[in-house]
Order: C-alpha cells, then structure tokens, then sequence
C-alpha cells in the first residue's frame, strides 16, 4: 500500500512542470489571451473608420481620374512614385534634411533605444549593413544603460526613505543619547524599498514628463494634446509607430533649444518607462508565482497535502503565508525552506510593502522593550563573563540575543 501510493505520489510529481517552464507556459497562455482580447478591441474601434476611409479614397480617385481624364492605372503607378518618395523621406511640406549630421544623429539615437520611428530608414548596402552591426552593439549597451539606470533609481529611493525612518526614530525619543549619532550603524542593515513604492514613484515620474513634454509639442509642433500625449507613450515606451516624430520640420523657433529640450525629454521618459516596465514585470512574476501555487497538483489532492509550496526562494508572493511541512510544521530555518523574507535578502530581490511593515513592527517593539527596561532600572543581567565568552552587547533585537547567548553559554 505504501509503496503504490509512492508510485502514484511520485508519477504526479513527474507530471509536473518545474516551476520556471510552468511560469513560462502560464505566461505565455496568459500573452495569447491578452493579444485576443486586444485585437477584438482594437478590431472593433478601429475597422468601421478603415472602411470609411476605404470608401472616401475610392470616391475621390474616381472623380480625380474622370475630371482630369486620367486612367485609373496610371494614376496607380504615379501614387507608387509618391509611396517611394515618402519612404526616401521626401515629403510635400519642407522637412528637415534625413542624412546631415543631425539628422543622422536623430537616426541613430531611435536605432540603439529601439524606438525605430521608420521616418528615416537606410537606403544603400553599405547603410544596411552597418545598420545590422552598429544597432547590435549599440541596443545592448543602452538595454545596460537603462538597467543600470533602475539600479540607481532603487538606491536613491532606498537612501532617501532609510534616512527618513531614522530621522522620524530619532525625534521620537526612544534612542539614548550615547548611540544617536551611531544608530545608522544598527539600523535597517541591507534594507530596500518596496517594489509598490518604486513602481509608484516611476509611474508618477514619468506621467509628469510625459505631461511636460506634451505641453511643449503641442504650440511647438501644432498637435493636439491628446494627440502630444500619445506621442510620448509610444516614443517612451520604444514602440514608435511614427505616425507622429518630433523634430521634423525644417525651421523651429528657438531651434536649438527646442531640440536639446526634445532629446531630453525622450531619454528621460525612455529611461522612467522601462524602469517602470522592469518593476510591472515583478509584480506580474508575483501573480504568477501566486497563480501557480493554486493551481499546483490541482488533479491530485494527496500530492497537494506534501507540496503545497511552490515558488523559489527569490520569488514575491501575494498573500504568501509561513511554509509549513507535511504535518502542519514549520521547518527549522536551517533546512532548505529558508523563510521568503531571507531568500528575498539573499537574492537582492525588493521587498513587499506587507512583510516590510511586519518586520518594522517587530523591531521596534524589541527595541522599545529594551530600552524601556533600561530606562527604568532594571535591564537583563548578564554574567560579567559574557565579552569573554564573545557575546558582546547590541541595541534592539541584537542586544537581546546576544544576552541570551550569553546567558546560554554560561550555563554550560
């Protein structure tokens, strides 16, 4: 009997997906459904308007070819003459010039952040070519350049709320004098942000330039706001249909400054949305990681009982609670179920905004009882043997279980 249930335990185990491949396949159903609810949208909104275009053109070719008595033909091929000139960049209004050397600039920068406007594109071999080795290198550096971008908007974010946790700690009262100007040493050691603010705060940085930027195209290019709006998602975002560019006529007021101003508010917003994109992405690897623990061994309760975690140490979980064993236990720290809080430490992972706030909790309230025995004259004795025994003293949680230690070892 035992062991034709280990056959059944360990054949549903077999079926399973590991955790990354199941993630993956999720995520990929989870794509696919979100493209089909897109195009059944888009669809909708957008056919009736293409059908009415449709009909508009064919009226007006029509009554163009019989007033100027022109075959439909060779009317057809002129337009395919006109079609090339717009892809050569050659437009009725004056343009600025494509392929000066600030022009070009302007190319480059849309090919290595991957914006891809299609307003001016190579024409040449060679330009073709060159094209393909210098977009390689180029995309990857500035990929490296944006993460490396979000590492920094982290650690600024985590500096500036670490130093107003202890600036609001210090004026309550609760630190002696003696470690005040020491209390950075002690305090919040390899703590990070949540990912909720981080989000947060991109998403409110990058809504504020888009809004500035649009406030600029909008005298400066005679667009609409809306339309300025759409612009700026598309262009930071690096999807670029280039039905709107910037920067394109041949004469601006204040030309230079315009451009600088341009080049600054793409790079900025480029930079804040993918940042932003990096942290969805975490919080969509939550969901996931959530979803598939529901879903974990669905079909066979008896296996549902024994592996009823699924995730990786460095995961986010929503609603994530204590791991528990087979019997309802939870399993000592120094197995290989380690707590998600410290698989989240060890891996440089942020934190959630729910397990930081217990873990506030919890070390205030260790510090305040210390310090409150302290205060009123009682503290925890410890044997006068205890720095010999290398148990030094600590403030907060540290303090206390170097005591105990203490303690503990002079017992024996």
């Amino acid at each position: 009997k035992d062991a034709r249930g280990f056959s059944i335990c360990s054949g549903c185990r077999s079926l399973h997906f590991n955790e990354d491949n199941g993630r993956f396949v999720l995520l990929a159903v989870l794509i696919l459904l979100y493209l089909l609810c897109g195009a059944a949208v888009f669809s909708a909104i957008e056919r009736p308007s293409e059908v009415r275009a449709h009909g508009r053109w064919n009226g007006t070719l029509l009554n163009f070819s019989e007033t100027f008595n022109i075959s439909l033909q060779d009317l057809n091929s002129f337009l395919r003459e006109y079609e090339a000139a717009i892809a050569a960049g050659i437009r009725a209004d004056a343009l600025r010039p494509r392929w000066d050397f600030t022009g070009a600039f302007y190319f480059v920068g849309t090919v290595v952040s991957t914006i891809g406007f299609g307003m001016t594109t190579p024409v040449t071999v060679a330009g073709k070519v060159f094209l393909i080795f210098y977009g390689l290198l180029g995309c990857a550096a500035t990929i490296l350049f944006f993460n490396l971008f979000l590492e920094r908007i982290i650690t600024l974010l985590a500096v500036v709320m670490k130093a107003v946790r202890e600036r609001r700690i210090r004026n309550s009262g609760l630190l002696p004098p003696g470690i005040r100007h020491d209390f950075s040493a002690y305090s919040l050691p390899g703590w990070k942000p949540s990912v909720y603010h981080v989000m947060l705060i991109l998403g409110l940085s990058a809504i504020t330039i888009s809004c500035c930027a649009s406030a600029m195209y909008t005298p400066v290019e005679g667009w609409a706001y809306l339309d300025s709006l759409y612009f700026c998602f598309v262009s930071f975002s690096t999807i670029g249909f280039g039905d709107f560019v910037s920067s394109q006529s041949a004469e601006y007021e204040y030309q230079t400054l315009y451009q600088l101003a341009n080049f600054f508010f793409i790079l900025m917003g480029v930079c804040c949305i993918y940042s932003l994109f990096n942290v969805i992405s975490i919080v969509i690897k939550q969901v996931l990681n959530w979803m598939l623990e529901k879903m974990s061994c669905l079909f066979c309760q008896r296996c549902n009982k024994a592996n009823a975690f699924l995730g990786r140490r460095n995961a986010i979980r929503p609603g994530s609670k204590s791991r528990r064993g087979r019997f309802g236990q939870v399993p000592d720290s120094d197995g290989p179920c380690d707590s998600d809080t410290e698989g989240r430490r060890l891996s440089g992972e942020m934190i959630s905004m729910k397990d930081l706030a217990a873990s506030n909790k919890v070390s205030l309230a260790i510090m305040q009882k210390q310090l409150s025995e302290s205060a009123n004259g009682y503290p925890r004795t410890v044997c006068g043997s205890s720095r010999h025994n290398g148990f030094s003293g600590g403030v907060g949680a540290l303090g206390i279980m170097n005591n105990r230690l203490a303690e503990t070892s002079n017992s024996r």
